[in-house]
């Protein structure tokens, strides 16, 4: 498959692609923050599970885009600049505004800094991906992802609203926390899994598609509960992996190249 630029030459001679298919891309992204905007609107009436609804098509819709550019040979610049800025409105912005509406709105002027806080730092998250591409390996995210931050946040919505009533008074502080939580990530060096690479997949293809059926299943049989601790899982691994296992396997390689040669 021949690369190709934005105006639709050829990089490498061949064919380019059709006109129209340049747009198909884009198209997709842009219906990426249209639901990032939907999300918004039926926040601000009070419609929570549909605004958490519009941030996960979102989420579905930001991983068709880049994949469609690819296959159909539009790769390009702008689209990679575009699909930035949609980002940060689907899962910066919107779930901002989710969480003010839902619960940060009762703390006042601090429920509104942590909720520019995230959005703040979603959009440096977006910045630094934008320009580390070229030197940071495909298999690890240098902070969490945003798509992954807002959708820890609308899972957290369905995930209040499936626990007893003895924590109602515990969830503004909760949300209060996690969304400064997960905007603290987004800019951190904790490192994730992009899921870029499949080298573990293929190493072991029967224990990876069990555990994806078992997730699977889980999320189906009590969405409100398995969508979050999915999401809990992955954040956790990601600080696990970077404070824990990575130190330790440095250490191991320090030693075996400071200790002599038998």
């Amino acid at each position: 498959m021949d690369k190709t630029v934005e105006n639709g030459t050829p990089q490498h001679g061949g064919k380019a692609p059709h006109k129209g298919v340049y747009v198909l891309p884009n198209l997709i992204t842009s219906l990426s923050m249209f639901m990032g905007f939907l999300c918004m609107v039926w926040a601000v009436q009070g419609r929570f599970e549909a605004a958490v609804c519009a941030i996960f098509l979102s989420a579905l819709l930001d991983g068709m885009d880049g994949k469609v550019a690819r296959l159909t040979g539009t790769a390009s610049e702008f689209g990679v600049q575009y699909d930035s800025l949609a980002d940060l409105v689907a899962f910066g912005v919107a779930p901002a505004m989710l969480m003010w509406q839902w619960q940060l709105g009762c703390f006042g002027r601090w429920g509104v800094a942590a909720a520019f806080l995230y959005a703040a730092c979603g959009a440096l998250r977006l910045a630094r991906f934008n320009v580390s591409t070229t030197f940071v390996s495909k298999r690890f995210f240098i902070g969490l992802p945003i798509p992954a931050g807002g959708c820890t946040l609308a899972t957290f919505v369905l995930f209040a609203g499936a626990l007893p009533d003895v924590f109602a008074p515990a969830i503004p502080v909760l949300s209060f926390l996690l969304v400064i939580f997960i905007g603290l990530l987004m800019v951190s060096k904790v490192r994730y899994f992009s899921f870029k690479e499949y080298d573990f997949l293929r190493a072991h293809p029967i224990r990876s598609l069990v555990g994806a059926l078992l997730a699977l299943g889980l999320v189906y049989a009590q969405p409100r509960i398995f969508g979050f601790l999915l999401c809990a899982v992955y954040i956790v691994g990601g600080i696990v992996y970077t404070l824990v296992i990575l130190p330790r396997r440095n250490r191991q390689i320090a030693r075996a190249l400071s200790s002599p040669e038998e």
